[in-house]
């Protein structure tokens, strides 16, 4: 939706605080503006002009949800969570995690609001910042982390709130769902993104193996050790140890792995001195640890150490509006340097329907087979394998049904309509929207 407000001719002069305000934030390096409590944005500092200003569209005076999600409600009518709303209610800061139209596109925006209050505790404005996420695309990209559905947004969110710390964070999720994607997104959101991100897969190394890999040893140590190796951990000095599959890791090792992490030193296998480590740690798994806990399989004290900041990854079959993004994002970097590909809708619809059990790696397996049989460049529902035997698992994409035919049969709220449709509130506006149905 392009079409705006009317700029105001004369818009209410903002009071001398929020003046004195805006002065202040002039000085601010991130984009901030002042809103009034009925959504329109009074003033903006330079930063914001200049990140997201544009000069065929004037926002002054106009409404923030208009502004940054074309939307003709606040977010909260729209499916979304509105800080605004929070913070009045909480009478303090709300930071939420949405995606902005901004002039280079839709983008992943950090916003955090807060209420400016009066002498009498009333709230005559409040003062938002904004961020713009770096970590993941809400585009079709080259590289990194893809998506822009409510269940991607949710992990994206819990990663912007740890990376700047130094907490150890523990990625939940099934095989596929791009575990190694967001571990490197932390370290790049971090202070340590400058130094290295060394990944450690846990699955399949002997219990020998694993110590001489991730301490590495002295020469002489056992047969076959010619020279000193240095360690992962010491190749990740100053910056992150991304240990992958952890629920793999022997219970004889998971010992020293605990003794790493607690005292923060280690020795070379066969070796006498002490040295010091100094890395971030993430690690991963898809296994139930705290079931392995129960079944002494896996050490209590080395789960509770890792598990500082645990954040689940949502499986494909949850991110059904992130397919097309997905798809495309994978034909674009299959491209670089070959023919560009495409896809017809009724592929793509036939992606959408699946349960994918291998989650984005089944995914990006399946398209490359396809590329095989788009002689003309095309990928048709015949050049895809079989569907899996549990698709029907799988939630029809709702534009299958008709939401008029739905919406005359149906009495309960937008919520539940949404809950029915197996769709968020807010792609549920949208399409109501698009429809003439909202």
């Amino acid at each position: 939706m392009n079409s705006q407000a009317p700029f105001p001719v004369n818009p209410t002069p903002p009071s001398a605080q929020v003046q004195s305000l805006v002065s202040f934030l002039e000085h601010e390096s991130h984009p901030m503006i002042v809103l009034d409590p009925d959504y329109n944005i009074l003033a903006a500092n330079t930063a914001y002009q200049r990140q997201f200003g544009s000069v065929d569209q004037p926002f002054l005076g106009h409404k923030c949800y208009r502004i940054s999600h074309h939307y003709d409600v606040p977010c909260d009518q729209a499916g979304e969570h509105c800080p605004m709303k929070k913070a009045q209610e909480l009478r303090g800061p709300d930071r939420v995690l949405h995606i902005h139209h901004t002039p280079r596109g839709p983008e992943h925006v950090e916003v955090e609001l807060r209420p400016i209050l009066d002498d009498h505790g009333a709230i005559t404005a409040y003062v938002e910042r904004l961020s713009v996420v770096r970590s993941a695309s809400a585009r079709p990209s080259d590289e990194g982390l893809v998506g822009r559905s409510p269940a991607f947004n949710l992990a994206l969110a819990a990663l912007q709130r740890v990376a700047p710390s130094t907490l150890p964070v523990l990625l939940l999720g099934e095989s596929g769902t791009g575990k190694e994607l967001f571990a490197r997104a932390v370290h790049e959101t971090s202070e340590r993104a400058s130094g290295p991100f060394v990944v450690v897969d846990c699955s399949g190394l002997t219990e020998t193996l694993f110590e001489s890999e991730l301490f590495g040893h002295e020469k002489g140590a056992f047969t076959g050790a010619t020279t000193r190796k240095p360690g992962l951990v010491e190749t990740a000095q100053g910056g992150t140890l991304f240990l992958d599959e952890i629920g793999d890791v022997p219970l004889a090792m998971q010992v020293k792995l605990l003794r790493l992490i607690e005292s923060g030193t280690y020795r070379r296998v066969g070796g006498v001195e002490t040295l010091h480590a100094n890395f971030r740690l993430v690690a991963a798994t898809h296994k139930p640890l705290e079931k392995m806990m129960a079944n002494g399989e896996f050490r209590q004290d080395l789960y509770y150490r890792i598990s500082a900041f645990p954040i689940p990854l949502p499986p494909l079959r949850e991110r059904a509006e992130d397919i097309a993004l997905l798809v495309n994002s994978f034909l674009q970097r299959a491209g670089a340097g070959k023919r560009r590909l495409t896809i017809d809708p009724g592929a793509m619809t036939q992606l959408q329907r699946r349960y994918w059990p291998g989650n984005v790696r089944e995914l990006r397996n399946v398209l490359e087979r396809a590329r095989l049989f788009a002689d003309d460049g095309v990928i048709r529902t015949e050049h895809l394998p079989g569907a899996p035997a549990d698709v029907s698992a799988a939630r029809p994409p709702v534009a299958a049904e008709s939401l008029a035919a739905v919406l005359a049969t149906f009495d309960g709220t937008r919520s539940e309509l949404a809950a029915r449709l197996g769709i968020s509130e807010r792609t549920l506006y949208r399409r109501l929207k698009a429809q003439g149905l909202a």
